[in-house]
């Protein structure tokens, strides 16, 4: 009889330890996929802001090597991404091309002008940053005239915060979800062991003596949580690069790494936070609670 109810606890608790592990492991898991998701949303971000940028419209009959040099000091510049130098011959052909038919022997004269198309660095991507460059580069004696659309530009900073605010508040209150679920499931593991834990305090057992063996199991409950949803997260991993490789790349090894590493620390620090909690609650419950 003694062995069938030893039998039956050790069940119970294999049981509870299982659902903590589980459910541990869903939560770290989706926590580790909207970091990453996060991540990759500054790229995305910081990649759409790098295709803003202006164009230089070159003043008519320029020196070349008056050219040459602006162009190696616009290449220098801390704001410039890349640039693109587009001759008055090449943007004519464009433009006759875009409009089907010979605009030059139509007007008489070629209103084109020689360009320079610079790509911005995503911090100066903002009008306040934009205003300041051409007002630099307007100085130069070849610059005659530089163009960039601010209303798109304020729009696109506008859009990029509010999206930011919402996936920090998203990812906040989903933190918060996360940190409730895994409180409430390991509190319902110790709630099966609250007669054991009367027991040893019954008998004198101090409050570190109860809890140690707890603290342990949960240490034990954040590793391996954490090693299961890091198996699942590698798996969303390779079909997220083999289904949307255009979109999304996640190849930096060493964000993964922190990211892993983020999973191990928290996957310990909840389930041994909400056993703490949890068995320092059930040590002090009175008698007459605990068939509550």
């Amino acid at each position: 009889m003694t062995k069938r109810k030893n039998k039956n606890l050790s069940k119970k608790i294999v049981s509870s330890s299982v659902s903590v592990i589980i459910s541990l492991s869903l939560v770290l898991f989706v926590l580790g996929l909207l970091s990453l998701f996060l991540i990759n949303a500054q790229r995305l971000t910081n990649y759409v802001k790098e295709n803003v940028g202006f164009s230089i419209l070159i003043k008519d009959n320029v020196k070349e090597i008056d050219l040459i040099e602006f162009n190696k000091r616009l290449d220098a510049e801390e704001f410039t991404k890349n640039t693109d130098f587009i001759s008055k011959e090449e943007a004519t052909q464009q433009l006759e091309q875009e409009l089907g038919e010979d605009f030059v022997s139509f007007l008489g004269y070629n209103p084109i002008m020689a360009s320079v198309d610079v790509k911005l660095n995503s911090r100066y991507a903002n009008n306040d940053s934009l205003s300041q460059i051409s007002l630099e580069l307007e100085k130069n004696n070849i610059v005659h005239e530089i163009y960039y659309q601010k209303n798109l530009i304020e729009k696109l900073n506008t859009n990029v915060r509010k999206i930011t605010v919402f996936l920090f508040s998203f990812s906040l209150i989903l933190f918060f979800i996360a940190f409730a679920l895994i409180n409430n499931t390991i509190r319902l593991s110790v709630y099966s062991k609250r007669f054991l834990i009367r027991t040893m305090r019954l008998v004198g057992a101090e409050s570190s003596f109860i809890q140690k063996p707890f603290l342990i199991n949960g240490i034990y409950q954040g590793l391996y949580s954490a090693i299961f949803a890091i198996f699942l997260l590698i798996g969303s991993i390779q079909l997220v690069q083999k289904e949307t490789a255009s979109i999304l790349n996640i190849d930096d090894l060493q964000i993964i790494g922190i990211v892993f590493i983020v999973l191990f620390c928290s996957g310990i620090i909840l389930s041994c936070g909400s056993t703490f909690f949890a068995v320092k609650r059930f040590i002090y419950l009175k008698e007459n609670e605990l068939h509550n």
